[in-house]
């Protein structure tokens, strides 16, 4: 497997001060996704969790269903200089009767850590139909129970406190029980990992629970959750104005702002219950 963290020298300036030291600083390698040896997609990521990657992955984007519908799935041998694996390549098999995508048609799906829809014909083509009636959630969730998220979130980022350059996802329960958390450099990558492991245990579609990121929430992270049937999103940074409206369209609750007391929540008020 691919290294999480590498080490480097760099010059540390504080004030007065110049030294030189070793720093650690988060890993970023691409991985190419394939469909039975065809390459299907390209993803700045940071090694590790790549099988939850490539479910979430080809959950969110509509690929698959659940589970059910891989029938397996590998690490390639791609080789260094060394000849040495690097872990970067997975190729996937579908089930019989599974469909693989016309990539020709709206997606080269060649993303980067900083942009997950790059590469879109348009803003419809994006618009992906989710499997889940997410409007018809019933969840509601204690304004001191998401409050305390973002601190919870922060606690288990173990990578982020050794080199601060990771962004994090993570799926609580409505009663704030982290499930599970992942760190990437890319956020959307982040969410992949945690939908991912999601649907290798066959928990999706995930009623009942809240996505929580550690950066804003954008259109596609919105997509990402309605496609996994997650109904409350929660960002402690800022949503976009696509977000606000994807997520007004399909149901989800979405909040932004999320950090010491208080919060911003843009659609379906309603699933948080506020104190008398």
């Amino acid at each position: 497997m691919g290294r999480v963290t590498s080490r480097t020298p760099v010059l540390r300036i504080r004030g007065p001060v110049r030294t030189t030291r070793p720093d650690t600083v988060a890993a970023e390698e691409p991985l190419e996704i394939r469909l039975a040896g065809t390459p299907l997609a390209v993803t700045m990521r940071t090694p590790g969790a790549d099988f939850d990657l490539v479910h979430g992955f080809l959950a969110t984007e509509g690929v698959i269903a659940g589970v059910e519908d891989v029938a397996g799935l590998r690490y390639c041998n791609s080789v260094d200089a060394e000849g040495r694996n690097t872990y970067n390549v997975v190729d996937v098999d579908l089930a019989p009767g599974v469909q693989p995508p016309d990539t020709a048609l709206d997606r080269n799906f060649l993303t980067s850590s900083s942009c997950g829809v790059c590469g879109k014909a348009s803003i419809d083509a994006i618009r992906t139909r989710t499997r889940h009636d997410v409007a018809a959630d019933a969840t509601r969730l204690e304004l001191a129970t998401l409050l305390a998220m973002p601190d919870r979130l922060r606690a288990a980022q173990e990578v982020f406190d050794r080199t601060g350059g990771l962004h994090a996802a993570g799926l609580f329960t409505a009663d704030g029980e982290l499930v599970v958390l992942r760190e990437d450099v890319g956020r959307h990558n982040a969410v992949d990992k945690v939908i991912g492991d999601a649907v290798r245990e066959g928990r999706v579609p995930l009623t009942g629970h809240v996505l929580m990121v550690s950066g804003r929430a954008s259109f596609e992270l919105t997509q990402k959750a309605a496609m996994a049937g997650i109904p409350v999103l929660a960002a402690v940074s800022a949503p976009s104005s696509l977000a606000v409206e994807l997520a007004a369209d399909v149901g989800i609750t979405l909040v932004g702002f999320l950090r010491g007391d208080g919060c911003n929540v843009y659609t379906r008020q309603e699933r948080i219950v506020l104190p008398d």
